[in-house]
Formats: structure tokens, C-alpha cells, sequence
């Protein structure tokens, strides 16, 4: 992708805005859904997130059932899981966006809002979100890798793809940023 091209799509998400700074919460980007409609983060304002690239042929995949019970567990106190799959870690999502989402349907039960693919690795092709969750310095080194979200769209925590949903550690900071 060329840098212009790459300033486009990074002013798409950031509002359309050319030239833009890169906003102070996660819940102002944009992005697509894996339906390939627009979708706005704002929608997920005042909630905690938990931000994971996801891929379904991976040795992680099976943390989709743990993120899936996190989900449906913690809904209701306000709190939701964001997939982004990516094929950036071994070609471990090849799929189009319908296999994706058969997959993680018929194997995992997933209700979970999913995104169209992302590249999260820093370079010219890297997803606004991605570019966004990297001011942090930390950036997935393989699928499943996790960012939590406070209500305020700041990021709380990164977890690396071994952390699986029901870790302790993870469980306690979503928990906290829940009060």
C-alpha cells in the first residue's frame, strides 16, 4: 500500500479527517465489520473491551470458547469481546470473511462482534486499529493476543496470545475495569 493510500485509510478511521492526530480513545476509530458494513467503536463507549486478533487455524483457536463464555458471562456488567482476525502469523487465517464467520459459529458458538481481517504487524499495511493499539509499544506477536479497553477507551492491558481467557490475570483487570 502505498503512503498515500495509507493516509486514506488511516483518516477513514480516525473520522475522515486527513492529516488527523490519532484519537485519545479506541472507541473513536472506525473500522468494517466482517459483513463489510461500516462500523463505528463508539457504539462500544462506556463499556470494557477486550480487543483480540483472532485466526482459525491456529494452535490458539480453541481460546475462542474461553473469549465466548467471557462474553456471554460479563455482557450484562457492561463488558464485550472485539475479534479481529488476521492472517499475519503463519497464514493461520486464510478464510474469507463467510468461512470466518462459519466457522466460528458452527465450531465456538461465537456472538461476539467480529471485524473484517486486519493486519496488526507495523508497516504500510497495518490497520489503523492496530496502528492505534501500538502506541501502547506492544503489537501481537501471534494470534490471540489481547488489549483490554477501559470504559473510557483507554488501553488498561496487553496480554500476549499464552493468556488465555480465564486466566486469573486477566479476569481480575477486566473485573477491575468493570467498577
Amino acid at each position: 500500500m502505498r503512503a498515500a493510500a495509507v493516509t486514506a485509510a488511516l483518516a477513514c478511521a480516525l473520522g475522515g479527517i486527513a492529516g488527523a492526530e490519532m484519537p485519545g480513545s479506541f472507541y473513536d476509530l472506525k473500522t468494517t465489520t466482517l459483513a463489510g458494513e461500516p462500523a463505528e467503536l463508539k457504539v462500544y463507549a462506556g463499556r470494557v473491551a477486550l480487543v483480540v486478533n483472532v485466526a482459525s487455524k491456529c494452535g490458539y483457536t480453541p481460546q475462542y470458547k474461553g473469549l465466548q463464555a467471557l462474553h456471554t458471562e460479563l455482557a450484562p456488567k457492561g463488558f464485550v469481546v472485539l475479534g479481529f482476525p488476521s492472517n499475519d502469523f503463519g497464514g493461520q487465517e486464510p478464510g474469507t470473511a463467510e468461512e470466518i464467520k462459519t466457522f466460528c459459529e458452527l465450531n465456538y458458538g461465537v456472538t461476539f462482534p467480529l471485524f473484517s481481517k486486519v493486519v496488526t504487524k507495523a508497516g504500510p499495511e497495518q490497520s489503523p486499529i492496530y496502528a492505534w493499539l501500538g502506541r501502547t509499544g506492544e503489537l501481537p506477536k501471534w494470534n490471540f493476543s489481547k488489549y483490554l479497553i477501559g470504559k473510557d477507551g483507554k488501553v488498561v492491558a496487553f496480554y500476549p496470545s499464552s493468556v488465555k481467557p480465564d486466566a486469573p490475570e486477566l479476569r481480575e483487570a477486566i473485573e477491575a475495569a468493570l467498577r
